[in-house]
């Protein structure tokens, strides 16, 4: 370049000491040199520009030059983190364990209510940094490949198919987004009044952007939807998701993450300080005088550290939460047990592609559960192509659709998760044990539920592919995904393990707000219904500490 010389860097060189070696002001070599992120960094073998040795004038216009201003220390990451040396001498006015559903959205309720009053929020995750976002929301990503990176982070119980991710977000990064309220007849069973978890309900479904408006436009939806609600299913309806529908606002912000995830609450709690750390496994939870003064945390390298906190949320998952609380030794009757989950039937049908308009569209419809009706299904499609971005369909004369159901579970004392006697994990906290099996209610209602599926197919003239006369299966317990109950709230200690606002029964300061927490199935997904209660806990918390 005119005017510049070029300086090969020796061994050890960075800007301030080829500055002093060259006797060139620091920041005029930073002006010269703006690929060159900081006057620190190691140059060797580099090329440097500097200016004409021979010049007596450095600044040729007169115009002095910008000031070099450090970047914030970020650690590279893409979200600001806490190290747990760091987190161990700060005492904390609620610490939450888990950074999924329940845990993402008690920290986001808590910023709100308490961000700007001085108290000291902090919140650790199991796992690393794995997806700054919802699978769907990555261009390059499909079903299969969002499989493998979930895999790569999960694991389940030995005997209960049940994935267990474990990453900024959990499950959050990889779910099928459906966000349903549970049925008005099975909230009255509930020790929370209908009308108070109808405020909470419309508080989450704001937050996560729930609509039922994704599919109004694609005809392969409209049209099947439209022959289920002739056909005996008037309830049938657009599967409400979690799926922000503004890519721009009004206001020229562009929303770069459409689909809904744990990461979403992360980011809009930025707006006030908390503390976040990362490969942090909480395998206890310590009282005094059922008093809670905190949690003991292990990394990776096995170094355990010890956080204080006046409030411990845990949100660890039904069966992450379970098993800390057992292993730090409480004795409430119903903790671990009245395991729950949904039963589920699968099918395929098949749709003629001349029935439909040229673009199809995804396929989102959902049968809700209700009073006679212990189970909802769920039809989707085409094929994999209701998660596609910019793979283009081909040319086929049919195409499949899969039909979910999930049915409603008994709950039932016997259903239980418990600590394994011999055998324990690298951390050495013991493994779970789950006992779980359906009773007689529970296999009528997947009967129920393949005649339904059936019926629904036929309704919607979507043929069922058949294989040796069977076209209806049931999958093994836990592959729904939806377990709950094993910290469920409620009025009495003996059949309960929380309070109405997820306090356990007789700790002051030790709440929960994941699955864990709701008491009966149900039939909806879970995760709309592990928001609105985890925002209710916070709401709890806030009103004691202000």
């Amino acid at each position: 370049m005119k005017g510049l010389n070029i300086y090969i860097t020796k061994a050890g060189d960075t800007l301030r000491i080829i500055s002093q070696n060259k006797k060139v002001k620091l920041d005029i070599l930073i002006s010269l040199n703006p690929h060159i992120m900081g006057p620190d960094l190691d140059l060797t073998g580099k090329h440097v520009y500097l200016p004409e040795l021979h010049s007596s004038r450095q600044i040729v216009t007169g115009i002095p030059t910008c000031p070099y201003i450090p970047s914030p220390e970020i650690g590279g990451q893409w979200i600001p983190l806490t190290s747990l040396e760091k987190m161990e001498q700060t005492d904390y006015d609620v610490l939450i364990v888990g950074t999924g559903a329940g845990g993402g959205a008690a920290l986001w309720r808590l910023m709100q209510q308490l961000g700007n009053s001085g108290k000291r929020i902090g919140i650790v995750e199991r796992g690393g940094l794995l997806l700054p976002t919802h699978a769907l929301n990555i261009a390059t990503m499909d079903i299969d490949r969002s499989w493998e990176y979930k895999e790569s982070v999960a694991k389940h119980p030995s005997n209960y198919l049940s994935l267990q991710v474990y990453a900024l977000g959990g499950r959050t990064l990889f779910w099928s987004l459906t966000s349903l309220r549970m049925p008005v007849s099975q909230i009255a069973r509930w020790p929370v009044q209908i009308k108070e978890m109808d405020i909470y309900y419309s508080i989450a479904e704001k937050v996560m952007n729930v609509t039922q408006n994704l599919t109004r436009e694609a005809s392969l939806t409209q049209i099947l939807l439209n022959r289920l609600q002739k056909n005996g299913y008037p309830d049938a309806m657009d599967e409400p998701v979690a799926v922000n529908l503004e890519p721009v606002n009004r206001y020229g912000v562009i929303n770069s993450n459409p689909a809904f995830s744990s990461i979403i609450f992360l980011a809009q709690a930025l707006n006030y300080p908390f503390d976040l750390a990362i490969h942090a496994r909480v395998v206890e939870v310590l009282t005094e005088n059922n008093r809670t003064l905190g949690v003991k945390v292990m990394t990776p390298d096995k170094k355990s550290h010890f956080l204080k906190a006046k409030n411990v949320v845990l949100s660890a998952s039904t069966f992450g939460t379970t098993q800390i609380l057992l292993n730090s030794g409480f004795q409430g009757r119903a903790i671990g047990h009245y395991l729950t989950n949904h039963s589920r039937v699968v099918a395929t049908g098949k749709v003629s592609r001349n029935e439909f308009p040229e673009v199809l569209g995804p396929l989102r419809i959902l049968v809700p559960g209700k009073e006679d009706r212990p189970y909802q299904i769920q039809a989707r499609g085409p094929g994999n192509f209701s998660w596609v971005q910019h793979l283009k369909q081909p040319l086929q004369e049919e195409w499949d659709i899969s039909f979910f159901a999930s049915g409603e579970v008994e709950t039932r004392f016997d259903n239980q998760v418990t600590l394994d006697p011999i055998k324990r994990d690298e951390y050495g906290v013991p493994e779970i044990k789950i006992d779980f099996s359906y009773s007689e209610r529970d296999e009528a209602v997947i009967q129920q539920m393949a005649e339904g599926v059936k019926l629904a197919a036929l309704a919607m003239n979507t043929p069922l592919v058949s294989s040796n006369s069977q076209s209806v299966y049931v999958m093994p317990p836990g592959q729904e995904i939806h377990e709950m109950g094993t910290c469920r709230m409620g009025e009495d200690p003996s059949t309960s393990a929380t309070d109405r606002y997820g306090q356990i029964h007789g700790v002051k300061g030790l709440y929960v707000a994941d699955n864990s927490v709701i008491p009966i199935s149900g039939t909806a997904n879970p995760t709309l219904t592990t928001v609105a209660l985890a925002i209710r806990t916070a709401d709890y918390i806030a009103q004691q500490l202000k």
